[in-house]
Order: C-alpha cells, then sequence, then structure tokens
C-alpha cells in the first residue's frame, strides 16, 4: 500500500469515528429530555389560559374587541 493510500485511510477512519462518537453522544443526550417537551407544552397553554382569563374578567376584553371593530370599519370606509 502506498503512503498517500494509507494516509488517506487513516484519515477517513478517523473522521468517520469522530463523526459517529459525536452522533451517539447527541442521540444520547437528547433520549434523556423526553419529557421536557410535555412540560413546556403545559407550561405555554397556562399562560395562554390566564391570558384569555385576564382578557376576559375585565374590560380589557371589550375595549379591544372595540378597537379591532373600528380599525376594520375605517379600512372598509
Amino acid at each position: 500500500m502506498s503512503d498517500l493510500m494509507l494516509k488517506t485511510a487513516v484519515a477517513t477512519k478517523v473522521r468517520v469515528n469522530g463523526w459517529k462518537n459525536t452522533t451517539v453522544t447527541a442521540v444520547q443526550r437528547r433520549a434523556g429530555d423526553k419529557g421536557q417537551t410535555a412540560v413546556e407544552y403545559l407550561g405555554i397553554i397556562a399562560v395562554v389560559v390566564a391570558i384569555v382569563l385576564a382578557i376576559t374578567g375585565t374590560s380589557i376584553g371589550s375595549t379591544i374587541l372595540g378597537k379591532i371593530t373600528g380599525l376594520i370599519n375605517k379600512v372598509g370606509n
């Protein structure tokens, strides 16, 4: 085997092993995050519910509706 072929083969093996190790590490790290997504969605839903309750529980909702309706009427005329 020539020096060039040997160097190329060794360099290829080093790069493939480095890629394999990096990929395996990333997959293993990702496997530990299984329940995190559900908790994040639950948090987002809780924030949206709080905002909706705040809007419906005060006069802010009717004020927003009045402003939007007024702007839509302006655009239509």
